[in-house]
């Protein structure tokens, strides 16, 4: 086969799954193990994808953030059993930080019927507690109109009135050196900041964030529990010697 065939088959299975395993292109396309793992270089240096322990992923822009209405509609049923488990951590009597984002949006009607006190700074979360008729609280300062969520320097010092039993906070990125990431630094410090002023922080967030890195860091995995769905072993022999994991079950 040639290489531009092999390139073919490695760029159509990355746009369609997001990552690929070198086990599975080397039966794809009855090549060797050095011949596939030359095609991963070649391609990692035309900036087409990111070579990861075992195989590829696809490459992505470290500042391209999808919108919450894009966010919304990405992989709905385990953000919401992520939900379900991320608020059976929830007892009568919390105070909680909900972050602005999808996975954390879902948590809001698992919690209805709480004696708990919620601080958010997702716009769309507002109006959601308030349906619901959950004691809520909402950070003042800039709103950022793709993400629906209220950013900036006003915000870090609002949050600072706070202090959090739990904060639940969503990642873009979840990588093995860089940590918890995402594409927006305001984003980025006031998620710090929530996590700083807690005493368990949660990181929500689907395996497909795995591997990946992005333009602003949050913190490092070791100062967050991750819950996800249920990971491959592959998955989780990184990840997991450096966090404490929840998965949702199958």
């Amino acid at each position: 086969m040639l290489n531009a065939e092999r390139h073919k088959i490695i760029m159509d299975l990355l746009k369609r799954k997001g990552a690929v395993k070198l086990k599975d292109l080397i039966e794809i396309s009855d090549s060797s193990d050095s011949t596939i793992r030359r095609d991963l270089a070649e391609l990692e240096d035309l900036g087409l994808l990111k070579r990861v322990h075992g195989g590829a992923i696809l490459s992505q822009a470290r500042t391209i953030e999808m919108s919450m209405l894009e966010k919304s509609v990405r992989n709905v049923h385990l953000k919401k059993d992520i939900a379900k488990l991320a608020a059976s951590t929830v007892v009568d009597g919390d105070c909680i930080y909900l972050d602005a984002g999808s996975t954390t949006f879902e948590i809001i009607e698992c919690l209805v019927g709480r004696d708990i006190t919620v601080v958010t700074n997702g716009l769309m979360h507002v109006e959601e507690l308030v349906n619901l008729d959950l004691n809520a609280y909402i950070l003042g300062g800039e709103m950022k109109a793709k993400t629906k969520a209220i950013i900036g320097a006003i915000a870090l010092d609002n949050i600072m009135n706070y202090r959090f039993d739990k904060a639940f906070i969503g990642a873009n990125g979840i990588h093995m050196l860089d940590g918890y990431t995402t594409p927006d630094i305001e984003e980025a410090l006031l998620k710090r900041k929530a996590m700083e002023l807690s005493d368990e922080t949660f990181i929500v967030a689907d395996s497909s964030k795995l591997h990946h890195s992005h333009f602003a860091k949050m913190f490092d995995l070791e100062e967050a529990v991750l819950i996800t769905n249920a990971m491959n072993e592959e998955e989780k022999s990184g990840i997991m010697k450096k966090t404490n994991v929840m998965e949702v079950p199958n």
